[in-house]
């Protein structure tokens, strides 16, 4: 089976609102498999410049309007929308000559990231327009002149230009974390496969689901568009290192300090630990995920494993354990059940591919498969832009200087074998730079030698054993929560990351003030802001909560009973609770101390309104610190204010840090720290009340 012929369709670019075709019919678009075509591209005759300003104009100010948890919000509502619509994206991919499996790569682990987004943005950051970044700064002895980092996002547009390997995921992993954190996205996808890229923009203009012109698709040349960016923009390029360097050069990116993230070549590097021989779980492993590497994508993968080096004692062994497993690789149709590889992207690609093999063989010699002599299980291989996994072989990889430096993007590997575990590190290294590179050992030193050895020069490190073999997600698959980037050669930037992803898109910036004003722009009480007393502020729902609500409590006294009672309680007689003169040799202390978590327990019960109300939970306390031993005799007396309050949005409640002040009886703090609390935004509840 193969993807339905059509009559091609002329893509279009979605900007400033409206879809506007090209004033050309432009480039054809042919399928990877069958040659046919299947679409024409063209961006002549868009206005680039109309299209960043509406950006900035339009949408920017929609974005920024909304907290991070409404965009987390908006982000599982599109990447829901989105996943109901699979199969259409899937049937559109076969003209890229991607397999099912390899479609699920793209298609749902690129709808995958953006709900990942969506899920870490709810869950790590504040219902908020504003990110605190770090602690506050005091700039005077007497607390009234302080400062606070904080970021907002950039008030301009950020512009994707994606490679053509990954249509969907490409797109979906750099806009996830631009929308949330609020800055609008122009997308250029690759020309190849932009088919795929401009039917899943389509669909998602039709939810309605971003705000107008959050999302614009540029499908052709990008014209003149990067003569008009600025210093509030942010520029992400995909694709070969020659290109980005030229983007990256560009007079106005380089006049407005635009912020320019790159992700390029990347000679990958997975080394077989000299433990790890034939008859191991990690050798199968081992040769199971160089055979996957090569040949999902048909290698078109800027994670793909290209360099292989193993222990000379056991390359023999690998080269014909990998012989084996790549020659039972089904290459077809994309769509027929039984193909186990696909076609590369286009005919072009496969020439592309060719030639860097031709390079390739400068150092190293095919020991598998004939780059030249296809052969398919099904479609016509002289139409389609099939390729054979192709293994080398280097022997001498410290005298060779191809393999170092050339990257065939296809299903091409070559072998090189090392003779002890720092020359393992130093041919890895020998990428200059590389996004990831991945060790296979059950030995702990190995693992330990290879990872410091090598993490300078990659953006991430797997470590692949028998244990997480069930687990892992493998060398190749960069993950929401984890950078996708590396230095040197692969480009030196990081995408993704989680949260350090979504701050690549925002300005920090260094405010100082008073207290007062610092806690109304942050959103946040800090000490020496105004605090407000009246009733007990446990007894109050988030809608009559205020930052800065504020409890002084009654008083206690540590007794030596206390402590003692405490310690047979809990079972922690440690000796400085319990012998004097041990206590006394103790440099931190004077005599017998009270237990940190006694003045925890004693603190909360200085607080604690123990009535039903809004306050429905404790959930934690965050950065705990005993800054003053607490001594017999000692008066303990609590400030608790309201410091931070997060609304669910999709809840009958919130969560609110509380800054948590223990002192003793000469106002020294002997204990800091947040209480973490859940509390309801209506009490009685909305349902109690309707129900009276």
């Amino acid at each position: 089976m193969t993807a339905p012929a059509r009559t091609p369709r002329r893509l279009e670019s979605f900007v400033c609102g409206q879809w506007t075709p090209g004033a050309r019919e432009g480039q054809a678009l042919l399928d990877a498999a069958t040659g046919d075509p299947v679409a024409f591209i063209d961006s002549t005759g868009i206005d680039f410049a109309a299209a960043l300003a509406y950006g900035r104009e339009v949408a920017g100010p929609r974005l920024r309007a909304m907290s991070f948890h409404d965009r987390a919000a908006m982000l599982k509502a599109l990447g829901m929308a989105l996943m109901g619509m699979k199969e259409e994206f899937y049937a559109e991919s076969l003209h890229t000559g991607a397999t099912r499996t390899d479609g699920w790569v793209d298609i749902e682990g690129g709808i995958g990231t953006m709900l990942s987004f969506a899920s870490k943005g709810r869950r790590e950051l504040p219902n908020t327009r504003v990110l605190v970044d770090g602690e506050v700064e005091v700039l005077s002895k007497d607390g009234s002149f302080a400062a606070q980092h904080i970021l907002s996002p950039l008030q301009g547009v950020a512009v994707h230009i994606n490679a053509f390997n990954f249509p969907i995921w490409g797109m979906l992993e750099k806009i996830a974390p631009t929308l949330l954190a609020g800055v609008p996205c122009l997308v250029k996808p690759a020309s190849q496969t932009a088919y795929l890229t401009e039917l899943m923009v389509r669909r998602i203009a039709e939810t309605g689901i971003l705000p107008d012109g959050a999302l614009q698709l540029i499908c052709g040349s990008v014209g003149d568009l990067l003569d008009h960016v600025t210093e509030q923009d942010a520029v992400t390029f995909t694709g070969s290192a020659w290109t980005g360097r030229k983007l990256k050069s560009h007079p106005a990116v380089i006049a407005n300090s635009v912020r320019f993230t790159m992700e390029a070549d990347s000679l990958n590097a997975s080394i077989l630990g000299p433990d790890a021989g034939p008859g191991t779980p990690e050798f199968d492993l081992f040769v199971k995920e160089v055979a996957r590497e090569m040949t999902v994508k048909a290698g078109q993968k800027c994670t793909a494993i290209r360099r292989v080096i193993a222990p000379r004692a056991h390359v023999q062994a690998l080269v014909e354990a990998l012989r084996d497993r790549l020659g039972k690789t089904a290459l077809g149709l994309p769509g027929e059940e039984a193909t186990r590889m696909g076609p590369l992207a286009s005919l072009d690609q496969r020439d592309e591919v060719r030639a860097r093999i031709k390079d390739l063989q400068a150092d190293a010699e095919i020991v598998a498969g004939n780059p030249d002599d296809v052969r398919v299980t099904s479609g016509d291989a002289a139409k389609g832009a099939f390729l054979n996994p192709v293994l080398m072989y280097c022997d001498k990889p410290f005298a060779a200087t191809a393999v170092h430096d050339v990257e065939a993007f296809g299903p091409v590997s070559t072998v090189m074998p090392y003779d002890d575990i720092e020359e393992a590190v130093a041919l890895a290294k020998r990428g200059k730079g590389s996004l990831v590179s991945s060790v296979f050992t059950d030995d702990p030193k190995v693992a330990e030698s290879v990872v410091l050895g090598v993490a300078p020069f990659h953006g991430r490190v797997l470590i692949g054993n028998r244990a997480s073999a069930k687990s892992s997600t493998g060398h190749g698959s960069p993950l929401a929560g984890l950078i996708h980037g590396g230095p040197g050669r692969a480009g030196g930037g990081e995408e993704m990351g989680g949260m350090r992803g979504v701050k690549h898109y925002m300005q920090r910036t260094a405010v100082q003030g008073s207290p007062r004003l610092l806690s109304a722009v942050t959103g946040r009480w800090i000490e020496g802001a105004d605090a407000f007393y009246d009733i007990h502020p446990f007894r109050k729902s988030l809608a009559e909560l205020r930052i800065g609500d504020q409890l002084i409590t009654a008083k206690r006294t540590i007794t030596q009973e206390d402590v003692e009672h405490f310690a047979h309680f809990t079972g922690d007689t440690f000796y400085a609770h319990m012998d004097s003169a041990a206590a006394k040799a103790n440099p931190f202390f004077d005599d017998r101390v009270a237990h940190g978590y006694l003045i925890a327990s004693f603190a909360a019960g200085l607080f604690v309104e123990p009535n039903p109300g809004p306050v429905l939970a404790n959930y934690g306390v965050d950065n705990l610190r005993f800054l003053t031993p607490v001594y017999f005799g000692d008066t303990l007396q609590v400030r608790l204010t309201c410091k931070e309050i997060n609304p669910r949005a999709n809840a009958e409640h919130g969560e609110v840090r509380w800054d948590c002040q223990v002192t003793n009886q000469n106002g020294a703090v002997v204990a800091q720290y947040d209480v973490l609390t859940m509390v309801a935004k209506e009490w009685p509840p909305v349902a109690a009340q309707a129900a009276e």
